[in-house]
């Protein structure tokens, strides 16, 4: 199985002291208050419309009905009722406006209108005489008289065939599969792997499909692959696969190719069923279905001392210290402000970040994630996922209070279109205040003059630091897909038990960062060193006459075929975004620089038939492009089965235009090289499987910014002209406090809803 992203979250900071002075000195007897609600302040946004909000229900229902009109012509088929051909609406969802008039209203609320708002529309055309997906524009919305459908092509390089379509309901597509399954061939495999598959709520054994399922569109074939229907199944493989042929609309037509069974290859059902009655199978080691308990998430071996108590919390005494327009989906921090916006696709976007006043990001958004699997099972060998297409935003579901977010956390809802209906997740995002548990700047030693500023972070896996920098992290927890070990497979992972393994595989995810540093024109700058040597003549002969050390070399690239990047070696050097023509008060040009973070990489294989053309941002540590309307995204979930002929292929964004003082996009890449050990069983752990990037800076202020916070202490006198303490200014910002916080809530979870 896909590793499942940790919740992305926006994080300020909390505050964890005791009621005692917070410089050791033992306050007053006061009585204790109750501390004050957490409760998130209201925000003011800098327009009153979320250009980039998602569809409501209600929006998204006025659009099906629209769509179903007669006059329409579309022939629409419900979801719940559709067969594959029929004409069935696949993803109603909104469509944002050009970044031209984005910014026109938003540099101007009050005067500019904000752009009209427009729908995306998925429809699969299966009943048409040659079944397509098509993609159309609805708008401008609310639907009325004005309100029109064009087709939306200008963001794709190829028409998109219907073997490359999403899944209305994949159990119905499984089921008729499933269908080319014989009673002997069904007996058979319960025989052989003693479980029970009749597909009722008795089986003990389960299935699931590997992709690509296809290369150009002129054809849709899966492997599936059989596992045992128990906690954590996906590390419960057994050896048997089966390859089909699902091509087209008619399921009466789809076939069983290909059957492997413990290394051998059957060419039909009557060729394995043959050999299995009479006795040539090579039958493999079958793990004990009743044991299970490993794989579980039930807690296991001795309590650990203290365990048994209640962790620590963090409590913000004064109250909460970040904004929130709910209605609006507009979240502001400590100079920091921005929207937000949820897709089926990816999940949560930030629109319009703007610090201390300024836009620095117009778009900061994942892109797509992919993980390629390697082994000698035809699963593991033929596994590359593109997960955009499985719909990441749509798979989130709501957080866990006091574990996937603090105690504190202000929830946020998203929405998304399933075919089924749309479906809002109340706790799909959660908001909450953070310390660092060090300061961002500290220094102690001089005598006249010390000090700190506390470490306070706003984050959503974008973490938002008090000095203007933005770190984006992604970690990654979850099942293994694991597959079924063999002595011969120790090349391509690790036995995590008798019979199962964990298989080498990576995991790339792509972000889009479209920074506007003091406007839109910006140009790419690269900043290397290298080793030099030097003589100068006041050296002499204690140490020799030259000197070896380092130097700075700073170049502009000037043209979009230089930049599909790698990290310099060593990490000497960065790429940065400025503007050549807003300087500082230092004459340097006002910028903010890419840093690596943790786990760096990009992907090991490149050539694969899998992920041949649909995937080529994820050769790169990095590309930079110019910005066009055209080209909103690195990829598109229909990308998925078309690796020979995609509908987005990256490298076409890459055709020799200027980048000199242009508008500009980052494609930024995280991930991991994934080698498994015993100790990803059950799931993998978010500390190791983490990776990120930060954006920080670069001659954009005068001064450190940070010299701004009045959440710092500056020791002003020796303890010597203080009689034996220290003076100090705390800025007036009391870090003591007598109140008590409140109780957690106790924990509920409760499942979305879905509209039809």
């Amino acid at each position: 199985m896909r590793h499942i992203l940790a919740p992305l979250v926006l994080v300020p900071l909390l505050l964890s002291f005791s009621p005692k002075s917070f410089y050791g000195v033992k306050s007053d007897a006061v009585p204790l208050q109750q501390c004050k609600s957490p409760l998130a302040q209201d925000a003011s946004p800098p327009s009153p419309v979320n250009l980039w909000a998602s569809l409501t229900t209600s929006e998204t229902s006025s659009i099906q009905a629209w769509l179903g009109a007669p006059e329409r012509q579309l022939n629409l088929t419900p979801a719940a009722e559709s067969t594959l051909s029929d004409n069935t609406i696949f993803l109603i969802e909104s469509y944002y406006p050009s970044k031209a008039d984005a910014l026109a209203h938003l540099s101007s609320p009050n005067t500019v209108s904000p752009p009209d708002r427009f729908a995306r529309v998925t429809i699969h055309h299966g009943g048409d005489s040659e079944p397509s997906i098509k993609d159309y524009l609805v708008g401008p919305l609310p639907i009325s008289e004005q309100t029109t459908m064009a087709p939306l092509t200008d963001i794709y390089r190829r028409d998109l065939p219907y073997n490359a379509r999403g899944f209305i309901s994949i159990v119905n597509e499984l089921g008729a599969v499933f269908q080319q399954f014989t009673p002997e061939l069904v007996a058979a495999i319960e025989d052989l792997f003693n479980a029970t598959f009749q597909g009722g709520v008795n089986d003990t054994l389960t299935a699931g499909g590997g992709g690509p399922f296809s290369f150009d569109g002129s054809f849709r074939r899966v492997w599936v692959f059989w596992k045992r229907l128990v906690p954590g199944s996906w590390l419960h493989p057994i050896s048997f696969f089966n390859y089909f042929d699902i091509s087209g609309t008619d399921p009466s037509q789809w076939r069983l190719l290909k059957i492997v069974y413990n290394n051998q290859l059957f060419n039909s059902s009557d060729d394995f069923l043959h050999a299995y009655r009479n006795g040539t199978l090579e039958r493999p080691t079958v793990s004990d279905p009743s044991d299970a308990s490993w794989s579980s998430r039930k807690r296991v071996g001795s309590v650990r001392d203290l365990d048994d108590l209640p962790g620590p919390r963090s409590v913000s005494f004064a109250g909460l210290r970040f904004r929130v327009d709910r209605d609006r989906q507009y979240v502001s921090w400590m100079g920091w402000g921005m929207y937000l916006g949820f897709d089926r696709d990816m999940g949560l976007s930030l629109w319009d970040i703007r610090f201390k006043d300024e836009r620095l990001i117009y778009q900061l958004a994942p892109q797509e994630a992919v993980t390629q699997y390697s082994g000698t099972d035809p699963m593991q060998t033929t596994s590359a996922y593109l997960d955009r297409f499985f719909g990441m935003g749509s798979d989130v579901r709501d957080l866990l209070p006091g574990y996937d977010c603090p105690q504190e956390s202000v929830y946020l809802p998203a929405t998304t279109y399933t075919p089924l209906g749309s479906v809002t997740v109340e706790k799909a995002i959660c908001i909450f205040e953070q310390d660092t548990g060090k300061p961002i700047t500290r220094h102690m030693g001089d005598p006249q003059e010390s000090g700190a500023i506390k470490g306070y972070v706003l984050v959503f896996d974008y973490t938002f630091h008090f000095d203007g920098t933005i770190e984006v992290r992604v970690s990654a927890s979850g099942y293994l897909q694991g597959g079924y070990w063999q002595p011969q497979n120790d090349a391509y992972g690790c036995k995590i038990h008798n019979v199962s393994m964990g298989t080498v595989h990576d995991h790339i995810m792509n972000f889009k960062v479209d920074l506007d540093i003091a406007g839109q024109e910006n140009s790419l700058l690269e900043t290397t060193t290298a080793q030099e040597e030097i003589t100068l003549p006041w050296f002499d002969d204690d140490w020799g006459q030259t000197v070896v050390q380092q130097k700075i070399t700073r170049k502009f690239i000037s043209n979009e075929s230089d930049v599909l990047l790698m990290y310099p070696p060593n990490f000497q050097g960065h790429y940065s975004i400025v503007n050549q023509d807003a300087k500082n008060a230092w004459e340097n040009p006002r910028g903010y620089v890419l840093h690596p973070g943790a786990s760096p990489i990009h992907n090991t294989v490149v050539g694969s038939k899998r992920l041949l053309e649909n995937a080529n941002w994820a050769r790169y540590n990095l590309a930079v492009s110019r910005r066009k309307d055209t080209e909103p995204s690195s990829s598109t979930m229909w990308n998925a089965n078309l690796p020979g002929s995609p509908a987005v292929n990256f490298h076409d964004f890459f055709d020799g235009e200027s980048l000199v003082q242009e508008d500009l996009v980052m494609w930024i890449n995280v991930g991991m090289h994934h080698l498994p050990t015993a100790e990803d069983s059950p799931n993998t752990k978010t500390n190791i499987a983490t990776s990120s990037f930060l954006l920080t800076p670069l001659n954009y202020f005068d001064y450190d910014v940070t010299m701004e916070s009045k959440n710092a202490i500056l020791l002003t006198t020796t303890p010597e002209q203080q009689g034996g303490a220290y003076g100090f200014d705390d800025f007036g910002v009391n870090q003591s406090f007598n109140c008590i916080p409140e109780a957690p809530p106790p924990f509920e979870y409760s499942p979305s809803a879905t509209f039809d």
